[in-house]
């Protein structure tokens, strides 16, 4: 994820960033200005049609249909911005509730407590540590130190990472309750943090595994072809081979909104515009070990 300032008018507009849609998009601009030349060429100098033709009025088709694709294309980039939202306000959750459960845990335990503590002072962290492997689509790495904590040998890596976090700890913190370390009424409390921990990875992996129908991105991108397509067989009787500029800008941003909804539709990948969960993850493990001191 980029950090940059908005009021910065002059760098947004004239640099040229890596999630700029407008290097992914030249291939097709330079394709359609020719395209767009052509069609000129055909109507004005070897057809010789004139203004009276009725392929003019074709611009009226554009017209009315200007709207529809600006109502599709401003619900598909809120659509695509309110995952993106949703996956921030759910990483923000863990954040929270990672420290509450740390704070909760650092009061319960005594301080002589050196083994409880350095297990939940690594495990919490863990959860979100093996969160971002999973939506990353990464094998799972656990860090736990085997030596001091035996229940590594426990955890698969080949298997759903947070599931299995959040269950060595639902088993360490029923332990200590059998221990009678943990009396009943903190173990209700700490069981709803995992549980609350256990709905933001439901919840994320709900965002990622539902992207937006085929059927609607797949009309939205045909509808976007034939627009600027058929544009220049209408326009060119009254703005002449300027078409060659005015049709590839009007592609460039149809197809830029576009591009920029597919982009923040998945926020968990690597590109600038997503979210940086790892150093989420890293920030979530500083706190931990902040609080929890073993």
């Amino acid at each position: 994820m980029i950090v940059y300032n908005p009021k910065d008018w002059l760098s947004a507009t004239f640099k040229l960033h890596k999630s700029d849609t407008f290097k992914k998009l030249f291939p097709f601009l330079i394709f359609i200005a020719i395209y767009s030349w052509g069609i000129a060429y055909l109507e004005l100098e070897y057809l010789k049609l004139s203004e009276r033709s009725w392929v003019k009025n074709i611009t009226i088709v554009h017209n009315l249909l200007g709207f529809v694709i600006s109502l599709l294309l401003v619900f598909r980039t809120n659509s695509a911005y309110d995952r993106w939202w949703e996956a921030r306000k759910q990483w923000g959750t863990l954040t929270n509730v990672s420290r509450a459960f740390a704070y909760k845990l650092n009061a319960i335990l005594d301080e002589g407590d050196k083994v409880n503590r350095s297990f939940f002072r690594k495990s919490i962290p863990l959860f979100a540590e093996t969160l971002y492997d999973f939506l990353r689509s990464d094998y799972t790495k656990f860090m736990l130190d085997e030596n001091e904590h035996p229940e590594l040998k426990s955890l698969d890596s080949k298997k759903h990472g947070p599931n299995q976090v959040s269950n060595m700890i639902f088993q360490k913190i029923n332990q200590l309750y059998k221990e009678r370390i943990v009396s009943g009424d903190q173990l209700i409390i700490l069981n709803e943090e995992i549980v609350s921990m256990t709905n933001v990875c439901g919840a994320c992996e709900r965002i990622k595994n539902t992207p937006i129908p085929l059927a609607y991105s797949a009309f939205i991108k045909k509808f976007i072809i034939f627009y600027t397509m058929t544009l220049p067989v209408g326009y060119v009787f009254s703005i002449g081979y300027f078409v060659v500029v005015a049709v590839p800008f009007i592609l460039y941003v149809l197809a830029s909104l576009e591009l920029i909804g597919e982009s923040i539709e998945e926020p968990f990948g690597i590109d600038q515009d997503d979210l940086p969960i790892d150093k989420i993850a890293a920030n979530i493990k500083k706190h931990c070990h902040e609080i929890i001191i073993a």
